[in-house]
């Protein structure tokens, strides 16, 4: 049992099946269904049951899958401070994304980074995609984590560079408790459901779906609507409505069952999540460290 291998396990139980797992580690699907066999023969039980759509931890899977989490989460911090420590990073860095990404993404790595290096300050800033590109614009950011600013916002800043962090999707979900929800709908049937709405949504799945309601005659007023993802899962785990959310704050909830997923046959969305960080040589090895705490938590998560 190696890293690689419960990294891929738990990656496998994250994104739901191998194939989205293969995708999110670049590697193959034979890939993945390998290192799961090699680790299944290693530790002489069966960790996953596969279904047809989605694989489930078994009692087995399960235990190994919340050790390997505190596993994977230790080896990340190890990392993060050994970099910090040796390259002795100081300075300010200032940092600008939604607030879903940033609960997700950044919140859980912060503490690393202030823990092991007092002379680094850190300026933390949640708000709309439009707000974090605005502060941008002013040169108020040195690093931004955002969908891809040319798909969902149609620009580009010439003196900021981008690498890629992982792939997001938007997921129609409603209680696990509810069974009377169907497992898949066409779009036309979403106000068959109260609808909870996710008002941050990202610009080109909003323009997306404001195409669609338009061409299917769609109409439906939403019972509940918030910007903030953490009250719309509460709400929609309740059993009040169903709604569409970003798949990386929804993950684990699907995963154990508290969230359900419905496949909408005529909606498929998927968009890029990328670090953008300012051309400046003096911050390159902090923004340096700072993308690869990012990469991993993305990751692990």
């Amino acid at each position: 049992m190696n890293l690689q291998q419960l990294t891929t396990f738990c990656t496998v139980l994250s994104e739901g099946s191998m194939t989205a797992a293969a995708d999110k580690l670049f590697l193959t699907q034979p890939a993945v269904s390998q290192q799961i066999r090699n680790l299944e023969d290693e530790m002489g039980v069966n960790l996953l049951v596969r279904g047809v759509r989605q694989v489930k931890p078994t009692l087995q899977g399960q235990l190994l899958y919340d050790y390997a989490k505190r596993i994977l989460h230790l080896t990340q911090q190890a990392e993060v401070a050994i970099q910090t420590i040796s390259q002795e990073l100081t300075g300010d860095l200032r940092i600008g994304t939604l607030n879903s990404l940033g609960l997700y993404l950044v919140s859980p790595i912060i503490g690393l980074f202030l823990k092991h290096n007092s002379n680094l300050n850190i300026s933390l800033t949640y708000g709309t995609g439009e707000k974090i590109i605005s502060e941008m614009r002013k040169g108020n950011m040195d690093v931004v984590i955002l969908p891809d600013l040319k798909t969902e916002y149609g620009i580009e800043f010439q003196d900021f560079d981008k690498k890629f962090l992982f792939k997001d999707e938007i997921w129609l979900v409603g209680s696990g408790k509810n069974t009377s929800l169907p497992s898949s709908i066409e779009l036309k049937q979403l106000p068959s459901h109260p609808v909870i709405s996710f008002t941050e949504k990202y610009p080109g799945f909003r323009l997306m779906m404001e195409k669609k309601y338009t061409a299917d005659k769609i109409h439906y007023k939403p019972v509940f609507e918030t910007d903030n993802v953490g009250t719309l899962k509460r709400v929609i785990e309740s059993g009040l409505g169903w709604g569409f959310l970003p798949s990386h704050s929804i993950r684990k909830q699907v995963r154990t069952g508290r969230l359900s997923l419905i496949q909408c046959e005529d909606v498929k969305y998927s968009v890029s999540v990328n670090m953008y960080f300012k051309k400046d040589p003096q911050k390159e090895q902090m923004v340096d460290v700072f993308y690869r705490a990012l990469h991993q938590q993305a990751l692990n998560h």
